[in-house]
């Protein structure tokens, strides 16, 4: 009985630790209606983002606190892009709403006017707080590139074409240090805790293909 219990809560484990495949259905525009006509899946499952046909950000539909996040990636050249975790909609002072939170960069580190000013604004990076590695692996423009994250207990992991790339512990003073350097330092409310995934649009050409996101609270 008692090696018949341990098979079941090892199996249960490894259910509640099954990575969830993502689709452009999974995914919602800024006010839960459907994604923009620029997004759309390609043969094999690949997200395409095509600009200029009224695209705007993806939302995921669910929200997670502790996550493993895994993706392929490409753009065009001199593009920029990103997936943002812990996204909520924060209000300010009148009440307004904006949707923010971390961000995995996504760049033409060479061509694009942002990734150019290097450190926390290249691949990589947790953008605007954490510089990325000066040693990554960086695929050129037009391959796919590997990216992976892992978020568990407030400590951000960025992984790039199977290396790590970036790293905080969000409870650390390098973290303090760096948030009330960054743009997000007056957004109360701003990471850590639990929300949404956020594909990003910034005008240009983005392909994303095998994303999957396991859910690290799943039970």
């Amino acid at each position: 009985m008692k090696a018949l219990l341990l098979s079941l809560l090892a199996t249960g484990s490894l259910l509640a630790a099954a990575p969830e495949k993502l689709a452009l259905e999974d995914f919602t525009d800024a006010n839960g209606g459907k994604p923009g006509a620029g997004w759309t899946t390609e043969e094999g499952g690949v997200i395409r983002l095509t600009p200029g046909k009224g695209t705007g950000f993806l939302l995921s539909k669910k929200e997670y606190a502790n996550f493993e996040l895994e993706w392929d990636w490409k753009l065009a050249d001199a593009g920029n892009n990103g997936i943002k975790y812990w996204v909520n909609n924060l209000k300010d002072a009148k009440g307004k709403g904006e949707w923010l939170g971390v961000e995995y960069q996504m760049i033409d580190d060479a061509k694009h006017p942002d990734g150019k000013r290097g450190g926390s604004h290249n691949s990589g990076s947790v953008y605007d707080l954490i510089d990325s590695a000066a040693d990554k692996v960086l695929k050129p423009i037009g391959e796919w590139n590997h990216s992976r994250v892992v978020v568990k207990d407030g400590k951000i992991e960025h992984f790039l074409n199977g290396k790590p790339c970036a790293a905080v512990d969000t409870k650390s003073d390098a973290w303090k240090a760096a948030l009330a350097k960054s743009k997000f330092a007056k957004k109360v409310g701003f990471a850590p805790g639990k929300g949404k995934l956020m594909i990003t649009e910034h005008g240009d050409p983005c392909w994303i293909k095998n994303l999957t996101v396991t859910d690290l609270d799943a039970k």
